[in-house]
């Protein structure tokens, strides 16, 4: 009898032990006010996700708690917001992030620090390539990638006369350049006649369809996401500047902008 009481008491107790482990505490930190059309249903991704883990007995038998956090949009919030999951809220790992330039502050203070951060929207090339560093992944596809996939269908278009329309900060500016750089490479007659680059949340819709009207291009690259792709678009109908025009887009299709 001792033999078989033995092993289910020694079973019990290992049970009891994982049971009575504390949680994993991740940080996740998002520009959940600033970009809301975006993060909300990513929100909602990564907590059926967390609720799937847990259900599952979580992760080497312990279960994980999220610690989020609103980063309001800004590189220097956002790393007050991540000091703060460290020393305050003891997270052991960190993910999150959506523009470009906190995803970059983000990475350098991981490096800083020396903790693991997933990067999970970032689009920049340079979170892994220019400012890569040991303590920083990437989760989405970089603005090459996208580019790349665009640039083959844009030359097969064989339009001349092309203008572009970008956000004004990293991935804005990172896009455009990319852009170029392989269009010229793919069709070297190409010619940019207008390049339009409004502050990040704060488009003039009307200017800038009106630019575009007077530039007269025969296709447009557009890079302009969220809010400003919105207004960009409902001003673009109204005038008529995507009649008989060709429109290449990063992030139009995606389905929280549709």
């Amino acid at each position: 009898m001792q033999a078989i009481v033995l092993p289910v008491v020694f079973a019990l107790a290992s049970c009891a032990s994982f049971a009575a482990e504390p949680p994993i505490r991740i940080g996740e930190l998002n520009s959940y006010t600033a970009q809301p059309s975006f993060l909300g249903p990513y929100r909602n991704g990564w907590n059926l996700a967390l609720k799937e883990l847990n259900d599952a007995g979580g992760l080497l038998g312990r279960q994980v708690d999220v610690v989020s956090r609103d980063d309001l949009g800004t590189p220097e919030s956002a790393v007050r917001v991540a000091e703060a999951l460290l020393s305050r809220d003891r997270a052991e790992v960190i993910f999150g992030t959506f523009l470009s330039n906190v995803g970059l502050a983000i990475a350098e203070f991981a490096k800083h620090r020396r903790v693991l951060f997933l990067a999970a929207e970032p689009l920049t090339d340079k979170i892994t390539w220019q400012n890569g560093n040991d303590y920083t992944f990437r989760l989405a596809l970089s603005t090459y990638m996208q580019v790349a996939m665009l640039v083959p269908e844009a030359a097969r278009m064989r339009k001349r006369r092309w203008a572009l329309v970008y956000p004004n900060y990293e991935y804005g500016q990172s896009a455009a350049e990319t852009f170029k750089s392989m269009l010229i490479a793919a069709q070297p007659d190409v010619e940019f006649v207008a390049e339009l680059s409004p502050a990040l949340g704060h488009i003039d819709a009307g200017a800038t369809v009106q630019a575009l009207s007077d530039a007269n291009p025969d296709a447009i690259f557009n890079v302009l996401f969220g809010t400003d792709l919105s207004k960009f678009v409902r001003e673009g109908q109204l005038r008529g500047v995507f009649r008989n025009r060709r429109v290449v887009s990063m992030l139009t299709g995606w389905p929280e902008y549709l």
